[in-house]
């Protein structure tokens, strides 16, 4: 008999009222170099609430119904064949299956055994599971896209949100000198994170201000990314994260000497181990601003989809 479970499910795109939490839901069995991972929590992202609504990669998802969601922390509770990084019982965390059908939004996932980590001795797993999906992401723009180290200048831009927040703070652990942008309830959270920097953007215009940056993390896009070539130096690189580049933003950095480039953020391991160990060390923390039941990921999505969620936004299962 088959075994089930309790799952977010949507039979149809749309506002966040399409995620219902469903019972009795066929739990997964792994397959050759798989886990099965017991959700402990999940986190909520941008791109979650994108795909949920039909944008974002929901072509990549299948048919209907489907359970979203990539970022995970957990036990693991079973192991396919072929799998020695892992045993029973080990906690692990991680960006799973991006961008196929995640499947966090549930008590049980599979997940391939590559695609995890560890967990960081010192998070709960409330806090790991809103790590994966934006630390990798800042971790791949500042490192393997922008090689921040010693001596570099890195401008951050929505340096208090999911994102921002943990960038300020892995550029810093780079070594780097970090500036962030930020409106003026969050000035003081981005310098307590390490920031150099802070520039108040409701009432400075940071292009003024910020000077000889080798990378722009920008959460922002709009006009922001034209304004940043400017606070450049040749050389550097904008990576966009929400969109990619704009005609006039590529152009004028190319002529200017300098790169613009979007990120599609992967699930590397090593990169996930080397975030580990900066949590551990202390040098990285998240900030989780909203935990909510698994039945309310509408809410969670509501929370992100009105600007109304501090920090990250994860959904507790058990």
């Amino acid at each position: 008999m088959t075994e089930t479970m309790r799952a977010v499910r949507q039979h149809s795109y749309g506002a966040p009222e399409v995620l219902r939490l469903e019972e009795n839901v066929p739990r997964p069995e792994p397959l050759w170099t798989e886990v099965l991972v017991r959700v402990h929590a999940a986190g909520v992202n941008p791109v979650d609430c994108k795909t949920r609504d039909g944008g974002g990669i929901s072509p990549s998802q299948g048919p209907l119904p489907i359970t979203i969601g990539w970022d995970v922390s957990g036990t693991v509770v079973e192991i396919g064949g072929g799998v020695t990084r892992f045993a029973v019982g080990d906690e692990v965390y991680g960006m799973i299956n991006f961008p196929r059908i995640g499947g966090g939004y549930a008590e049980y996932v599979t997940v391939d055994s590559r695609q995890l980590a560890p967990k960081p001795e010192s998070l709960t797993h409330v806090e790991a599971a809103g790590v994966p999906l934006v630390s990798l992401t800042a971790w791949q723009s500042l490192v393997s896209v922008g090689k921040t180290g010693p001596g570099t200048r890195v401008l951050v831009h929505g340096a208090a949100g999911g994102l921002g927040h943990l960038a300020v703070q892995i550029a810093r652990a780079r070594g780097a000198y970090v500036c962030g942008t930020a409106s003026t309830d969050q000035v003081e959270l981005v310098r307590s994170l390490g920031a150099d920097e802070v520039f108040d953007y409701t009432k400075v215009r940071f292009e003024e201000h910020a000077h000889d940056i080798d990378v722009v993390v920008d959460t922002v896009a709009g006009e922001n990314g034209l304004r940043s070539l400017k606070t450049m130096r040749t050389g550097g690189v904008l990576v966009s994260l929400p969109v990619p580049p704009d005609e006039a933003t590529a152009a004028e950095a190319a002529r200017l000497g300098l790169r613009a480039v979007s990120l599609t953020v992967e699930g590397d391991r090593k990169d996930l181990e080397d975030i580990t160990a900066l949590i551990n060390a202390g040098a990285l923390k998240p900030i989780i601003g909203n935990v909510l039941p698994l039945e309310r990921a509408d809410k969670a999505h509501e929370l992100i989809e009105t600007g109304q969620a501090k920090g990250k936004v994860v959904l507790q299962v058990i």
